[in-house]
């Protein structure tokens, strides 16, 4: 019996361990908690507005004439040392086509109409006389089907040529193979036989051009220089605006008010339309030319850049200075909120 008893103790001492203390029910697992959700990943905001602004604009000095140009085959073309270049081609059948449709109704018309649909504002004008081109445009051949357009990073910058080229080439069957620089640049790639026709801002660049014979009067036109739009130069520059230049009675003045108080400026060096323009802004007594050594001593202030449109844009955003675009550019800038492809 005795035997029996501490058997029956033993046995129940065993279950105990088995047991809970609350109310005599196996302890559970303990319930393993739901993942959480991972949290959403916060949209990228949109890259924050420019600070550069439009602070003077509409002056009778800041008009920006644009003009097509085909280049003579017969010309006498130079490398960049001025040693003769032989041996080039120059397709003129194919520049002569792009030019005639840029001239014709419908491609004047397309110039005249881009911008607005982006930005309530046409970014370029026809001139009142703006020559006009009713020659019949020939497809494309195996020949002529590459043209080769040497311009400036203003126009190319402002996305002009990305609307109006595509209507061209599907039309026509050409491809156009698009170089851009400066004015000086866009003018020397053409002098050493690197392009066919060219799409330019600078009014005695393009006239020194003509007169050393790169160029030659297409049929149906009265000159080689072919100045059919225009745009306007604007004055940029940071909007609490320290020199205070909106207020200036001219151009002349705003630009004068930079260089008393030496306020930094970002010039585009680079010899290109915009520059030449820039240049003749300044204050005669600066002594302030398209070359470098004529700003040595303004570098506390004065940036001479040697770059395109829409790298100066940048440079004069990020260092809070003065500048002088083309509208369209700048208005493809501020858009894109100061980042240019």
């Amino acid at each position: 019996m005795k035997k029996s008893l501490a058997l029956l103790l033993s046995l129940s001492l065993l279950v105990l361990p088995l047991t809970g203390c609350g109310g005599g029910q196996t302890a559970a697992s303990p319930t393993p908690s739901a993942p959480s959700a991972p949290s959403e990943t916060p949209e990228q905001s949109e890259a924050p507005a420019v600070d550069l602004t439009i602070l003077y604009e509409a002056d009778d000095d800041m008009i920006n004439n644009y003009s097509l140009l085909a280049v003579n085959p017969d010309a006498p073309f130079v490398d960049a040392d001025g040693n003769a270049v032989s041996d080039v081609y120059v397709n003129t059948e194919g520049a002569a086509a792009l030019i005639n449709w840029m001239l014709s109704e419908e491609g004047e018309q397309a110039a005249a109409d881009y911008g607005y649909a982006d930005y309530g504002e046409y970014l370029f004008y026809l001139k009142d006389d703006a020559p006009v081109s009713t020659a019949e445009i020939p497809q494309a051949t195996e020949e002529t089907k590459v043209i080769r357009m040497s311009t400036t990073t203003s126009v190319n910058d402002s996305g002009l040529l990305g609307y109006l080229l595509p209507l061209f080439e599907e039309k026509y069957g050409y491809t156009v193979e698009v170089t851009s620089a400066g004015t000086g640049k866009a003018i020397a790639n053409a002098q050493s036989g690197n392009a066919d026709l060219l799409l330019v801002h600078s009014k005695s660049q393009e006239e020194e051009f003509v007169a050393a014979g790169f160029s030659y009067v297409l049929p149906g036109f009265e000159s080689e220089r072919l100045t059919y739009m225009y745009n306007y130069f604007v004055l940029c520059g940071p909007s609490a605006d320290p020199a205070g230049v909106k207020d200036a009675t001219s151009v002349k003045d705003a630009f004068a008010a930079i260089a008393e108080g030496e306020y930094p400026f970002v010039s585009r060096g680079d010899k290109s339309g915009t520059h030449t323009k820039e240049v003749s802004l300044w204050p005669e007594e600066l002594g302030i030319t398209d070359e470098a050594e004529s700003v040595e001593a303004y570098t506390d202030w004065y940036t001479y850049s040697n770059a395109g449109m829409g790298v100066c844009l940048t440079m004069a955003e990020e260092t809070g200075s003065y500048i002088l675009s083309d509208k369209a550019t700048f208005l493809t800038f501020q858009a894109n909120r100061g980042v240019m492809e």
